[in-house]
Parts: C-alpha cells; sequence; structure tokens
C-alpha cells in the first residue's frame, strides 16, 4: 500500500468541477465548524471563498499563534550542485540548458558554511540537482557527514531515493526531506519532465511512502504553482498530507508555496496564481490543519512576505542563493531560478521582531510547541 492507491481513487477533472461549482452558502457553513475536513477545504480554495477570505485570514492567525506562538522559524538553502540530467521545462538547471556546471568541493562547502554561520542560521537545506553519477547518495551523505556538527537541523532537497537510502542518510543525521510532486495531473508532468529519471510520476508519488517508512523527522510537501490548477493541486497536496499523517504519525510535515519565477529557458505559467489567491490557500491549509508547518521561500516579494507571517506562516527563508556557490565561492555561477525578496537576513529578522514575532534559527524545538 503507497499513496498512489489513494491517489488513483480520485478523478482530476471531477474534483476541478466540485471545486469551482461550490456555492457561497456551503462556505459559511465550514467557517461556523470547528473542526475542518478534507472535504471542507475543496470549499475553502474554491472561487466561492474568497469574499471571506478576510475572514478566514484572522482565524487562520488566532490557530497559528496558539499553535507555534509568536515566533518565526528562519532557515536559508545551500546549493551543492548544479548538474542534473532531467530536462524540466521549468527550471534553470534543466539539462537542455547550456551552462556552465558546478559542484562544490569540500572546501568549498566549508566556506559556504562559515559564511552561513555568520550570518546566525542553525538550520540549513541542502540542495542539489540530480546527477546520480556525481551528486548521489555518497556525496551527499558525505556533505551532511562534513557540516552536521555545525548545524542542529540539516535538510535536503534532492533527487528522489529508495527507502535504504534514506535510512543511510538519517542515519548519518538528516533531520527533513522537501520533495515536491511539482503536479499532481499525470499528463501535465509528463509534458514538463519528458526525459531523465524525474520523468517517472509513480516513483515520486511514492517518495513521501519511502521517507516515512524510512523513519524521517519531517516530511516537506509542495506543488509547483503555474504548472496546472493550483486549486486541484492544492487539494491534491492536502490529500497526501493526511494520508501521511495518518500512516506514518510519528513524522511531522511542513507545506510550501513555490510560484514559477523567471529562469534560464524561462516558462510561462499555465495558471497564473495571484496574490489573492495565495493568501486564500495559505489560510486554508492552516484552518485545515494546526500542527502543519507552512513555509515561504525569497520566490516572494518583500510585501507579501512582510504581510504572511500574520496569515499562519511559520517559516522562512531569508538571503537565499539558489546557485552553488553563491553565497561566497562563486556569487556569478547560474541559478535554479531568480528570487524576489531580496533583503539581507539581518533585515528579515528586524521586520519579523518589529511585527513582534521571535524568530528561531533552528527547527522547532519542544519548548515552541503548544501540545495541550
Amino acid at each position: 500500500m503507497s499513496f498512489k492507491n489513494t491517489f488513483e481513487k480520485y478523478d482530476w477533472d471531477t474534483l476541478e468541477k466540485e471545486i469551482y461549482k461550490v456555492p457561497p452558502k456551503e462556505v459559511e457553513k465550514v467557517l461556523l465548524k470547528d473542526k475542518i475536513e478534507l472535504e471542507d477545504f475543496k470549499k475553502l480554495i474554491s472561487p466561492a471563498a474568497k469574499p471571506y477570505i478576510e475572514q478566514m485570514a484572522q482565524r487562520s492567525n488566532a490557530i497559528t499563534r496558539k499553535r507555534f506562538g509568536n515566533t518565526i522559524q528562519m532557515y536559508i538553502p545551500m546549493y551543492l550542485s548544479n548538474e542534473c540530467q532531467n530536462i524540466c521545462t521549468y527550471c534553470g538547471f534543466s539539462m537542455d540548458n547550456g551552462i556552465r556546471r558546478k559542484t562544490l568541493s569540500d572546501a568549498e562547502i566549508l566556506k559556504e558554511v562559515a559564511h552561513i554561520k555568520k550570518l546566525g542560521y542553525d538550520h540549513i537545506l541542502l540542495v542539489t540537482g540530480e546527477a546520480s553519477k556525481t551528486v548521489g547518495v555518497s556525496y551527499i551523505k558525505h556533505a551532511i557527514d562534513l557540516i552536521r556538527s555545525r548545524f542542529s537541523n540539516i535538510s535536503i532537497e534532492v533527487q528522489p531515493l529508495d527507502q535504504d537510502e534514506y535510512e543511510t542518510l538519517i542515519s548519518s543525521g538528516l533531520y527533513a526531506v522537501l520533495v515536491y510532486q511539482e503536479t499532481y495531473h499525470k499528463a501535465t508532468y509528463k509534458t514538463h519532465h519528458p526525459k531523465g529519471r524525474k520523468s517517472n510520476f509513480d516513483y515520486r508519488l511514492d517518495t513521501p511512502d519511502r521517507l516515512g517508512k524510512a523513519g524521517i523527522h519531517k516530511i516537506g510537501l509542495g506543488a509547483l504553482f503555474g504548472l496546472e490548477d493550483w486549486r486541484v493541486d492544492s487539494f491534491y497536496t492536502a490529500l497526501h498530507l493526511k494520508y501521511l499523517q495518518k500512516t506514518y504519525w510519528k513524522t511531522k510535515y511542513s507545506i510550501s508555496f513555490p510560484r514559477l519565477r523567471p529562469h534560464q529557458g524561462g516558462l510561462d505559467p499555465k495558471v497564473e496564481m495571484t496574490d489573492t489567491d495565495l493568501v486564500q490557500l495559505i489560510c486554508a491549509y492552516r484552518l485545515l490543519d494546526e500542527d502543519v508547518e507552512l513555509s515561504l521561500s525569497t520566490r516572494e516579494s518583500e510585501t507579501f512576505r512582510n504581510h504572511s507571517i500574520h496569515l499562519g506562516i511559520t517559516s522562512i527563508s531569508a538571503e537565499s542563493k539558489t546557485n552553488p556557490g553563491g553565497y561566497s565561492v562563486e556569487p556569478e555561477s547560474l541559478e535554479q531560478f531568480e528570487i524576489s525578496d531580496e533583503r539581507t537576513t539581518e533585515q528579515i529578522k528586524q521586520m519579523i521582531q518589529s511585527q513582534g514575532y521571535e524568530v528561531v534559527w533552528k527547527d522547532w524545538s519542544k519548548s515552541y510547541m503548544n501540545t495541550n
């Protein structure tokens, strides 16, 4: 058994029709409920819910403060390599882009880490393309071994791996894995992943199951908004989340909200997701699940991120570089995508504190979690 069994019980076109035909009175009924269910989530992400966003935002803020307190976690990504054997239409690292490839050496990794530690971070996200011979499990494990004494939490966003490979990395100190399905629409997925191991939709879909079986502490989920209808993709992500929480109940979960950003070989969004749409979605997730962590990256603008921490967001990145060596080794190497919020870590820290929140530099410790 895996999520695939649950996934195949649902039909994309049917879900799309259900979401778009929700009447306003159904949204009102949902907002009167104490416990929001998965079927209710459809109504909260529907076009009919737009007039109720302010009400949703107030409730989302109250739930988040109750569960996480006045805290915002900060993390930083570190790109280890831009080498990749996949063709992905939306990514600057895609194999068909004629760019100079780079993979960090031990000395370069430590130089990047020294810079990141000076900024104050204790939670790092390691990122690579998919190139099994160059940046396979042995390289990733070595990188974790190299830096684990310097960070309380090490997460990765790399190619999907087998269960035993995840177990190997966990034994080396891996804390969390982010793995986005990109889109749950199988035909669209194939269009955007025509070549490489990533073109295997089912293997990617089952990745969180392998992580759960391996005993990972936290799994990050998400869809890349712009490839397909964000409402339907978000429902499938919520469906995936609820399945995983029930099946691997000892594991923690997070949701991210990446929207397409400019990159080498650029791709225009098929479906635009407006700022208002993203606010609606963030609040809908918080109303569905008070425990899930909601993360927002530097893909988003300064203005949006300034306001997002009141909506239900619990973690954000800052001063991100999306190229290998981008912090100190080779700042001009090609980025995976352009960021939008270019403020320094100190500026983000001051912004958070000015709004009455405390900055948390590592992943959530028990002292910040209200278990009542």
